[in-house]
């Protein structure tokens, strides 16, 4: 099902997509890599901090995590030991193989590849992580463009600068309105949004829904990203 508030963008030529929670289904390991980080730094579950802390995280799924902890733990050194456990702890989890595609995702791409699309994967993980769903994926070479937030400077969502460099690397668009960004938290569409995409989605795949999306101003909202290739060609 798609709820479009406006009309497709007639020529969508790079299409941005987020990765877990859009189109790679990771099953809660956040929240779980989240409960690991948290104990290195004295943070216990059932205490009113962790519930505190673990509501934030909830909240701001989407954002670059490292500028989560920054959030979470105040100075420097406390959030990069926690980022540090975080990825250490995603990373052991993905190797145990508890990540698998979105169903239809890898098909999805492989239809927008085909039509003509360029397609670029971005992440709020570090480039480790990253790399680590990439391989248990068999994904490392399905794109020819992968980003995570040190790829654009540092900056996660929900700014704009994954997207502008995806725009920038990849050349495949000639303006900002002929991209499209799809992801399933208000940070991916805003980032989408700020960058001045054409069609900025939300998919009801993850973490957020339709209220959040549309307070971001996503133009439409998708049951799955195996629902675009059908809204780029019109039929939305």
């Amino acid at each position: 099902m798609t709820t479009p508030d406006a009309t497709p963008a007639p020529d969508i030529r790079l299409v941005v997509l987020d990765m877990a929670g859009t189109t790679v289904a990771d099953g809660g390991l956040v929240e779980r890599a989240f409960d690991a980080a948290a104990r290195e730094l004295g943070v216990e579950p059932g205490t009113p901090d962790h519930t505190h802390k673990l509501d934030y995280v909830r909240a701001t799924m989407g954002e670059s995590k490292i500028s989560v902890f920054r959030h979470l733990f105040g100075d420097e050194d406390r959030a990069q030991h926690a980022n540090t456990a975080f990825e250490k702890a995603y990373g052991a989890l993905v190797d145990e193989g508890l990540v698998a595609p979105v169903p239809g995702a890898r098909e999805t791409i492989g239809e927008l590849l085909d039509g003509g699309r360029t397609v670029v994967l971005t992440t709020g993980f570090a480039r480790v992580t990253q790399d680590a769903i990439l391989d248990a994926l068999g994904w490392r070479d399905l794109v020819p463009l992968t980003l995570c937030p040190a790829d654009a400077g540092g900056r996660g969502r929900p700014y704009p600068d994954m997207v502008l460099e995806a725009f920038l690397r990849t050349g495949a668009a000639d303006d900002v309105r002929q991209v499209a960004v799809v992801g399933d938290t208000s940070y991916d569409v805003l980032s989408g949004v700020r960058a001045g995409a054409g069609l900025v989605a939300g998919v009801r795949t993850g973490a957020h829904g339709d209220d959040a999306f549309r307070a971001a101003g996503a133009t439409h909202v998708l049951d799955s990203v195996t629902g675009l290739p059908a809204l780029l060609r019109g039929a939305g």
